[in-house]
């Protein structure tokens, strides 16, 4: 779980950020693991997170053969590619090892926390059993430092995925990976398959910390939030194109006990409706790489290649595109979609999307400009000799068609069937920098405030953003449905000033977090929680 900003911002002692609040009940999973905590309890009137009806949704799932993963949560040294930071992930790799499974299949994960402070694992993207989710103080106690958990749950949908803790800021440091569910009649034909994932990095850099900008974003701006600042005077950040630490000043806000002051203003978007982001980044990396030393895919001219995309950043929306080559998107968070070429996507923190490419003679920038931030991250592509571009190479590609997932129509297979809604939750979002008090419908985050809903309903979520930034909403243990048969997604972005509604049919029971991807948004406080009636 991500606890409570201002437990954190006040400096509570470690071990009260695994606190429990509210319970997982059932024991079958966690029998005989030392995770810690006492087992809190679910108030009345709601599924609890072990309850049967859990149980009974998880039958329906069919669990399979088991495929084990061991998984260790340590400090370790990274290398970013000529550049070394301490930081927290899964052994000493960024991202860490991806895990490949087989739709049906049943994910049997162990995690042993080594880390000095409580953690936890979420499963984002998956209609999984609502006590695995991995959100601590809502469906399960946090696995506290030097203990260990086992995850166990059913695959019940192939695609893209990806994990990550749900505790504090630690999404932002090097913990996190790619989850692959394969489909076994996987439609698809290609000859190649690469997973890209990209991130924003601040963690061991000049003795930066997430939890230090945290701090830092929730004293808030004083009486100046993001639509009122004068942005032409700071003219926003001259980010190095190998991702290096920002020429310009991020801010007036002085340097802290660890590390330069993080805090961005004037970074602005078009497309994300003006302001693009709170975070100065000091480096942008594909597969923990940055733009001076990329990861270099290789191929053969005439190749087709599938690429999963995900955007595991904390604070930035990436525009990425592949130079010389149009991409075909077949897929956004793990759901087919209607086939639809572009050149260049979109992606907020959390969004996942599949392209296919037909890959020609030559070597290929594969850029993920941070969007409003001027900055970038690189791979290349090679399939035949030349010099590679540098790190500065921008394919014109960038500023050619785009398509967002608005544009984008679900595959028939998927699409929901027709049907009004039976209940309409509307969750307004609120808040701004000022006091850096993001919230839904005014209210920070408390695990006790639940929006109710009852199995079977069809489900009609509507974001309003009143707010004067762009916000990445992610639910839990769902997909819903963009409007007019749009693509099914677990992740959406909204616009400032923007309305969105989407629907979702109520067929997993638990309580299920709603929240903003941007991690600083969350943890200062706009997270919420879908709740299904007992």
């Amino acid at each position: 779980m991500r606890t409570p900003t201002r437990r954190t911002v006040l400096g509570a002692a470690l071990a009260a950020a695994g606190t429990g609040l509210l319970a997982a009940c059932s024991a079958d999973p966690m029998k005989g693991m030392d995770h810690g905590g006492a087992a809190p309890t679910t108030p009345g009137g709601f599924v609890a997170p072990g309850g049967p009806e859990v149980a009974a949704a998880e039958a329906r799932r069919g669990p399979g053969p088991e495929r084990k993963v061991a998984l260790t949560a340590t400090e370790t040294t990274l290398d970013l590619g000529g550049r070394t930071v301490r930081s927290w992930a899964y052994g000493d790799r960024l991202p860490g090892q991806e895990v490949r499974a087989t739709v049906g299949e049943t994910l049997a994960v162990s995690l042993a926390n080594h880390l000095p402070q409580p953690t936890s694992l979420h499963w984002h993207g998956l209609a999984l059993r609502n006590d695995m989710d991995g959100v601590p103080g809502l469906t399960q106690d946090a696995v506290r430092a030097g203990a260990g958990f086992e995850y166990r749950f059913a695959l019940a949908h192939p695609g893209t995925y990806w994990f990550h803790p749900h505790s504090g800021v630690q999404q932002d440091r090097g913990l996190y990976a790619p989850l692959i569910v394969e489909d076994p009649r996987e439609p698809l034909r290609y000859d190649k398959e690469w997973v890209v994932v990209l991130d924003d990095w601040v963690d061991g850099v000049d003795g930066s910390t997430p939890d230090a900008v945290l701090a830092e974003l929730a004293r808030g701006m004083g009486a100046m939030d993001h639509a009122g600042m004068d942005h032409s005077a700071m003219g926003g950040h001259d980010m190095a194109a190998m991702g290096g630490t920002p020429t310009g000043t991020p801010s007036a806000a002085p340097p802290t006990a660890a590390g330069p002051s993080r805090m961005l203003m004037g970074a602005r978007s078009a497309l994300l409706g003006g302001d693009a982001g709170d975070v100065g980044y000091p480096f942008h990396l594909v597969n923990g790489r940055l733009a001076t030393a990329p990861e270099t895919f290789t191929a053969k001219p005439g190749d087709r290649v599938r690429i999963r995309l995900i955007n595991a950043g904390g604070d930035t929306a990436y525009r990425v595109a592949l130079g010389g080559h149009e991409l075909t998107v077949t897929h956004t968070d793990g759901f087919p979609v209607e086939p639809a070429t572009t050149q260049a996507l979109l992606l907020g923190m959390g969004e996942r999307y599949d392209v296919l490419v037909t890959v020609q003679d030559g070597v290929f920038p594969l850029t993920a400009l941070a969007e409003g931030k001027n900055a970038a991250a690189l791979a290349l592509l090679r399939t035949g000799g030349g010099a590679a571009p540098d790190a500065s190479v921008r394919p014109a590609e960038l500023d050619g068609r785009l398509l967002g997932a608005a544009q984008l129509k679900a595959d028939p297979s998927v699409r929901l069937p027709a049907r009004a809604p039976d209940r309409t939750v509307r969750l307004e979002l609120t808040g701004g920098m000022a006091k850096a008090d993001w919230a839904f419908n005014g209210r920070r985050y408390d695990p006790a405030q639940r929006y109710p809903v009852a199995a079977g309903e069809r489900v009609r979520l509507e974001f309003r953003n009143t707010t004067s930034m762009w916000h990445p909403v992610h639910l839990h243990g769902h997909t819903f449905a963009l409007p007019g048969d749009g693509p099914r997604k677990d992740t959406a972005i909204v616009l400032p000033g923007a309305t969105l509604a989407v629907d979702f049919d109520a067929d997993n029971p638990g309580l299920w977090m709603v929240h903003c991807h941007n991690v600083y948004h969350a943890e200062t406080g706009m997270m919420t929680v879908l709740g299904y009636r007992a």
